[in-house]
């Protein structure tokens, strides 16, 4: 059954928070009637409104223009929870803590690109191992893996992977000091200590794309891009098997505790954890250790990308201009302050993003220096066939989803499903009649992964615009894709 909706605005919707006894704010839906009607395909919307049950949870739960259903909160999902009245649910955030996009810029054409391309791509799928369970060229000791766990990509800078200036375009300088390794079990250091330093499967890449249209030239020209057919790289993965484990492990304590904190939520996925209980905070310290983790494992396949570059091309990454535009999570909570009502209360809250990007606008804090002045770089993947975004954040974000923009195009057909009816060798053509060149670990992942699987990624692009939660700046095509 489809919840009732109420339009509120051409782009904004909403489930009353009469629909459940349970709701204690209403579900806001920020999508087209497109979208929203794919929404209505799955359990988006029921999740949405499970949302809104939790404890202390401020204004309406949220679901993005790239929502689909996912595990207790719909992936595109957001909450804001009281810091000291509400929850936290391992399930709002998800079983990869801190997946997450890096772009670097390059100086390099498309022409200078494309005749050494399926070269450039077969390096990166060799330096940078990608799949289910890889591990990687690294191997650490547990003593080892809990300085990465406390300190981030500090410790990656400081073992000579990446430049020192690197760590001020990455989201919290890919450090967070809240962390503790002693809150992670040593079974999620165990699956961690091998796997840094990798892609992992499903849908994360790296991609090699091209520039093929400039929204806002002057943005454009602060994030490093100057010109159409300018060759950038993306790097989206997360914090492999340790971050899945840490959500496993506090998923449990979760459940296993919620009648004795008098917690009773509608679906056992939204598990929760009260944020005064000693278990919450030890959550939290988890889930920002599993945080420098992932931060630091995309430090690392950064590495082996400009590495790739540096053999085929025979220049260094320095000379060939490969900065980092930015780099920001989409499984995280953060602790933030925002406005929690009507009357413009303030209040500090702890922000679930699950599938959802921090889009904050010009002159905050949390932002780096270079583009305090325009706002964050918001960064949306696309599928591997069509395109991705670069957008702005902007200051309807704050007064609509509490700083958020979505993380992606979304999918519109599961992977079983894509399985079924997409063989992997007929889409590999087809994109590479389109001049793409994919390598990948799994055959199935192309099924998978196609374009076919995703919601258009112009169209959550161009909704978030109109909405003002973020502004488009740049729209790039892939033209090389190493999966896992």
């Amino acid at each position: 059954m489809v919840p009732p909706l109420r339009k509120i605005d051409r782009l904004i919707w909403e489930i009353p928070k009469t629909y459940k006894p349970c709701m204690k704010v209403p579900a806001r839906i920020f999508a087209d009637e497109s979208l929203i009607e794919k929404m209505k395909t799955d359990s988006t919307l029921e999740q949405a409104a499970n949302v809104a049950c939790l404890p202390g949870v401020y204004k309406y739960s949220i679901a993005l223009p790239d929502a689909h259903q996912g595990y207790g909160f719909p992936v595109g999902g957001v909450a804001a929870v009281d810091s000291n009245q509400g929850t936290i649910s391992p399930g709002g955030i998800g079983y990869d803590i801190n997946c997450g996009v890096r772009v670097l810029r390059t100086d390099l054409t498309e022409n200078e690109v494309r005749p050494r391309l399926r070269e450039l791509v077969n390096t990166i799928f060799e330096l940078a191992p990608a799949g289910v369970g890889e591990t990687g060229k690294l191997h650490l000791p547990v003593s080892e893996l809990n300085k990465v766990l406390d300190e981030g990509v500090d410790w990656a800078i400081r073992n000579g992977y990446g430049w020192t200036d690197d760590k001020e375009y990455i989201e919290q300088n890919g450090s967070w000091d809240f962390a503790d390794s002693s809150k992670v079990s040593q079974r999620a250091k165990e699956r961690g200590k091998d796997e840094i330093g990798t892609i992992g499967s499903g849908n994360h890449f790296i991609e090699i794309q091209v520039v093929d249209k400039i929204f806002n030239p002057d943005v454009a020209k602060v994030f490093g891009i100057e010109k159409e057919g300018q060759v950038l790289v993306m790097i989206h993965s997360g914090s492999r098997g340790l971050g899945h484990q840490v959500a496993t492990d506090y998923i449990k304590v979760a459940e296993s505790k919620m009648r004795q904190w008098g917690l009773y939520l509608p679906d056992r996925e939204l598990a929760a954890l009260p944020l005064t209980a000693r278990e919450a905070q030890d959550y939290l310290h988890a889930m920002a250790a599993a945080a420098n983790y992932a931060w630091t494992n995309r430090h690392l396949l950064m590495h082996w990308v400009r590495e790739s570059f540096k053999r085929v091309f025979g220049r260094d990454p320095d000379k060939l201009g490969m900065r980092i535009i930015y780099d920001v999570a989409h499984n995280i909570a953060k602790f933030e302050e925002h406005v929690v009502d009507d009357e413009g209360h303030r209040a500090k809250v702890w922000v679930h993003r699950k599938g959802a990007t921090r889009a904050f606008p010009a002159g905050r804090e949390e932002i780096p220096k270079v583009y305090r002045g325009i706002g964050q770089p918001v960064l949306i993947p696309g599928s591997m066939g069509t395109g991705s975004y670069i957008l702005v954040g902007f200051e309807k974000s704050m007064q609509l989803t509490f700083g958020t923009a979505p993380h992606g195009a979304g999918r519109q057909m599961s992977r079983s499903a894509a399985v079924r009816s997409l063989p992997p060798s007929k889409v590999k053509a087809a994109l590479e009649s389109r001049g793409i060149i994919i390598r990948s670990a799994e055959s199935e992942i192309i099924s998978e992964e196609a374009p076919e699987a995703y919601k258009n990624v112009d169209v959550v692009a161009e909704v978030s615009d109109a909405l003002g939660l973020a502004k488009k700046v740049v729209r790039m095509r892939p033209i090389g894709v190493v999966k896992g």
